[in-house]
């Protein structure tokens, strides 16, 4: 009987402390669930099944800490905004429409533009447009 326990003692014992010096090292990015402090308390006092825990549960892949990323350094982001010939034909659009627009506020210096349909001070005395007679 002392042959097996007293083996099982030592591997139980050798897996314990390999627990809780894997558990302290490990890059804080690797663990997940609670705290680091707590993974080696749930270690050091629960020798066997706190190990098990941090292997099956705490300690996780390596991830990548999040960075922020502007929007322009985003692949994801530029990826979503169309492409370049749906940038160009907006662009055409909102020049069209500011062109219109700076038709419509001609000169603001010159001479009052007429409404539309009303005459011009050149049509003063002529006759209509269609009343030749």
């Amino acid at each position: 009987m002392v042959r097996i326990l007293l083996p099982a003692a030592l591997l139980l014992l050798a897996f314990w402390v390999y627990s809780i010096v894997d558990c302290a090292i490990v890059s804080p990015t690797r663990h997940r669930g609670v705290s680091k402090p707590v993974w080696i308390l749930i270690v050091v006092l629960f020798p066997v099944l706190g190990g098990i825990l941090w292997f099956v549960v705490g300690r996780g892949r390596e991830r990548a800490p999040s960075v922020y990323r502007a929007p322009d350094d985003d692949p994801t982001f530029l990826g979503s905004i169309g492409s370049i010939s749906d940038q160009d034909e907006r662009i055409r659009r909102l020049e069209a429409e500011l062109a219109a627009l700076d038709a419509e506020d001609a000169d603001p210096d010159g001479p009052p533009r007429p409404a539309a349909g009303s005459a011009t001070p050149d049509d003063e005395g002529d006759t209509p447009r269609g009343a030749h007679g």
